[in-house]
């Protein structure tokens, strides 16, 4: 039976894991780390997509990847297969280095983003690595707390979550990656099996496509606010970040124009289109 077509949302956030094949370890040696960075890196610029967070375990590795027109799986297949081939020309091996098929989950709103974040990071101390993220070197944790870190590691927009100034969003993260995580989060955000098609965002099956009706409901049930004050006033940030996932979800989809979400919404176009920029 042919595998499903992987979901694919422009603009999207995925929490991404690629292992090594029967949990063979990937990395061996200092140069691996470096070399693995070096290709994506490349890949990054060339398919145009970010690195938000990522860890280096030792026989597989994290990510939180946006992704652009491009999907996800283009430029994972270029850096897993250019650095398996770096890999056994220094170390002759037979059969693959990585699964043939790293999980994906989409991250579909900002609680789930950080907690993912606060996931990837603590990864080596939930392994018993180290008692402090910022004694792992092979994380984006110590860029977040204003460390050196790689040109390619995006960071303002999950930064922006915690404050404005930087030292301010710095010590709300530290304190953020330092709680306690309730038992059942961290097993929902580890859960990275790949996830069934949404209706209406699977490539290739726009007779199935959700209406912005559906839409409004389903982020109406999901986020739980009534729909009348959609077109209202007000600017409670829970109904603010309310239209901006429908827009998003909408947009994502074609489901409907700017104009006609903004309608829908009780809002001027250029104000939501600044607003989706921004966010």
């Amino acid at each position: 039976m042919p595998r499903r077509p992987r979901l694919h949302v422009p603009g999207g956030l995925y929490h991404v894991v690629l292992r090594g094949n029967h949990q063979q370890a990937v990395f061996d040696h200092e140069a691996d780390y470096h070399a693995f960075e070096d290709l994506l890196a490349r890949a990054l610029s060339r398919y145009d997509m970010r690195v938000h967070a990522y860890c280096w375990m030792t026989n597989h590795v994290h990510l939180a990847m946006q992704v652009g027109d491009v999907r996800l799986g283009r430029l994972i297949q270029a850096v897993a297969s250019s650095y398996a081939r770096r890999k056994q020309q220094r170390v002759p091996t037979t059969g693959h280095l990585f699964e043939r098929r790293y999980r994906a989950m989409l991250v579909d709103n900002d609680a789930y983003w950080l907690a993912l974040v606060r996931y990837i990071h603590r990864n080596p101390v939930e392994a018993g690595i180290v008692v402090d993220p910022a004694d792992y070197r092979w994380s984006s944790h110590r860029g977040y707390l204003g460390r050196a870190c790689p040109a390619w590691l995006t960071m303002a927009p999950t930064l922006g979550m915690f404050g404005r100034g930087a030292a301010d969003a710095a010590t709300a993260y530290r304190r953020f990656v330092a709680e306690d995580v309730a038992p059942e989060l961290v097993s929902s955000v580890a859960m990275t099996v790949v996830p069934e098609p949404i209706v209406g965002f699977e490539s290739g099956n726009s007779g199935n496509k959700q209406s912005l009706e559906q839409i409004v409901t389903q982020v109406s049930i999901e986020l739980g606010f009534d729909q009348k004050l959609l077109a209202s006033r007000s600017r409670n940030p829970a109904l603010v970040h309310a239209r901006l996932e429908i827009a998003r979800r909408a947009l994502a989809i074609g489901a409907a124009s700017l104009a006609a979400i903004a309608a829908r919404l009780g809002r001027s176009g250029s104000t939501l289109s600044e607003q989706l920029n921004r966010r």
